[in-house]
């Protein structure tokens, strides 16, 4: 396996976990500044308040994006599979 083919490993990693990872990130940190703003003009500090609205949402996103996720870490395993069989020849 040469240089350029582990860097292609590791860019495809990089993206796939990016892509996977992504949306939850992205719609968690929403939640919470939407949250955050809302706990700041009415005055509660409350720290649980976050926590379900964050799950309910978290929970909602694997649902609908959850067969997309699973189709690209299947789609990169069978690549790292066949780069890993053609570097072994």
């Amino acid at each position: 396996m040469s240089g350029a083919d582990v860097g292609a490993v590791l860019q495809r990693a990089l993206y796939t976990t990016l892509m996977v990872g992504g949306p939850i990130v992205l719609v968690s940190m929403g939640v919470g500044l939407v949250i955050s703003v809302f706990q700041a003009a009415t005055q509660i500090n409350e720290a649980t308040l976050t926590f379900v609205p964050k799950l309910l949402v978290v929970a909602l996103i694997l649902m609908l994006l959850g067969p997309s996720m699973v189709s690209q870490l299947t789609d990169f395993t069978r690549y790292v599979f066949e780069v890993a069989s053609q570097a072994g020849q």
